[in-house]
């Protein structure tokens, strides 16, 4: 029932690739220290939303134009600057990317909750 509605997809889309977000994240911190190690991060998720079909709309001037955040499984090597053994991972940026990712885990999961409680009130369910 909730697959059909067009919100609660976004809403799932976002949580999962902020989880493989989170996952290439760690797999960056944990090699930090590994010479020749190049960080890699994962498409920004408006991208990969656009990619499956699917368009975000804006609802107000000056609505989606901040940068996007970041999505999908397929991880990318990411630009910045090399230690001198050659290893690219920043760990002050992964943690800046970290609770980027969080958040939007955060709000993808306020957007499902959201959703089933209108839902639940609108079949008169109590929560």
């Amino acid at each position: 029932m909730f697959e059909k509605l067009e919100l609660t997809r976004m809403a799932q889309a976002l949580a999962a690739q902020s989880g493989a977000r989170m996952a290439v994240i760690a797999e960056n911190v944990a090699n930090a220290d590994t010479p020749g190690y190049k960080a890699k991060d994962v498409p920004a998720f408006a991208e990969v939303y656009e990619a499956e079909g699917l368009e975000m709309r804006a609802t107000r001037p000056g609505h989606l134009t901040a940068p996007s955040q970041t999505a999908a499984p397929v991880p990318d090597i990411a630009r910045g600057h090399e230690s001198p053994n050659g290893n690219s991972v920043s760990l002050e940026a992964e943690m800046v990317k970290s609770v980027e990712a969080r958040q939007n885990h955060d709000m993808a999961l306020a957007i499902y909750r959201a959703t089933s409680d209108v839902i639940r009130a609108s079949l008169g369910r109590p929560r």
